[in-house]
């Protein structure tokens, strides 16, 4: 795995895959700012950001509902990004992703936790709980694997833990009222919708943080993907650095569980089509493009949560699951043709 410095040549071939994510990202952030109820003409969005004089209600909706969700989403969707592609570096396992190794049932169980037994935790430190809880399932997890050969028996062992911390939200449920099942509805199905500036607000100090620090472990995550002996050889301590980057994973992943709910299979795509289109595996390209992917992808999937049935919508998190599903599905049935063949 490449650990030296990058080439010109591995740099000029990145530049189109981010040149057309960064095109794309310019799209949908145009089409989440003007199209919707109502539809804004480009003059209106121009005197609405000038704040000149014009209709006060297309100004709100600009100013206060679309642009703080679309700088969400695309904070929350890199966010995931690079956790996934930390994650299978760390667990060197294609399969490993926050929704299928315990951490986003584990976060989503302690904010859920708070609200049925309204628990007096301050707003700030929700992230820090959500944390707590994602670590705990992940913890699980890979405790439950370690005896476990290969990445179909962490899967399933994945699977069964994510199933039970399921169950113990739906016991959450049940000991609700209705008003908490209706928050907890909206919630758990993963929404950027009737988020504020203050969300934004606390999710930003994180996002400037957190994906700086992903980046210094992408060294480490390149020599665990040569296997533990390896990287063992090569001087690595790896139980205490892959401990460091699961860490940073949950923390990643607990943050954005914490401002709108688990959603799923954009930190398990993102890095699966970054990695094809680079044809790379050095997580130093890997993780920044990956950013860049989950941004898009969450932010496209929001598009089409809030326009295609309008008004109606649908949570993001079901159109993420939906569709990260089923492309990822097509990656497994793809890989599992090229192993029969090859």
């Amino acid at each position: 795995m490449p650990s030296g410095p990058l080439s010109d040549a591995t740099g000029r071939r990145i530049l189109l895959p981010v040149f057309i994510l960064f095109a794309s990202l310019a799209a949908l952030f145009a089409v989440g700012v003007k199209w919707g109820t109502p539809v804004l003409e480009w003059s209106e969005l121009a005197s609405a950001l000038l704040k000149e004089s014009g209709d006060e209600l297309k100004r709100t909706v600009l100013l206060d509902i679309r642009l703080p969700r679309l700088s969400l989403g695309l904070m929350v969707g890199a966010m995931l990004g690079a956790s996934g592609t930390l994650m299978q570096g760390a667990m060197n396992n294609r399969l490993a992703g926050p929704e299928l190794l315990g951490i986003s049932a584990g976060a989503s169980l302690a904010v859920a936790s708070i609200m049925v037994l309204r628990l007096p935790v301050p707003f700030q430190l929700h992230p820090l709980l959500a944390l707590g809880g994602g670590l705990a399932g992940g913890a699980v997890v890979m405790l439950a694997a370690r005896g476990s050969k290969g990445g179909t028996g962490m899967l399933l062992i994945g699977m069964s833990v994510t199933a039970i911390l399921n169950g113990l939200l739906i016991v959450l449920i049940v000991m609700g009222t209705s008003n908490d099942v209706n928050l907890l509805y909206s919630y758990l199905l993963g929404s950027l919708a009737n988020r504020s500036w203050e969300h934004v607000g606390r999710m930003l100090p994180w996002f400037v943080v957190m994906l700086p620090v992903a980046m210094v472990f992408t060294r480490a995550v390149n020599l665990l993907q040569l296997g533990d002996e390896t990287a063992s050889g090569l001087g690595m301590k790896v139980d205490r650095t892959r401990l460091a980057i699961l860490i940073v994973c949950a923390l990643l992943v607990a943050v954005t569980v914490a401002q709108c709910g688990p959603i799923g299979y954009v930190s398990l795509l993102a890095p699966h089509l970054t990695r094809a289109v680079l044809r790379s595996q050095d997580a130093r390209l890997v993780l920044p493009v990956s950013a860049l992917c989950g941004a898009a992808l969450l932010t496209a999937a929001d598009q089409i949560a809030r326009l295609l049935f309008a008004p109606l919508e649908i949570p993001v998190g079901i159109w993420t699951t939906l569709v990260g599903g089923s492309i990822f599905l097509l990656f497994l049935l793809r890989r599992r043709g090229s192993d029969i063949h090859g």
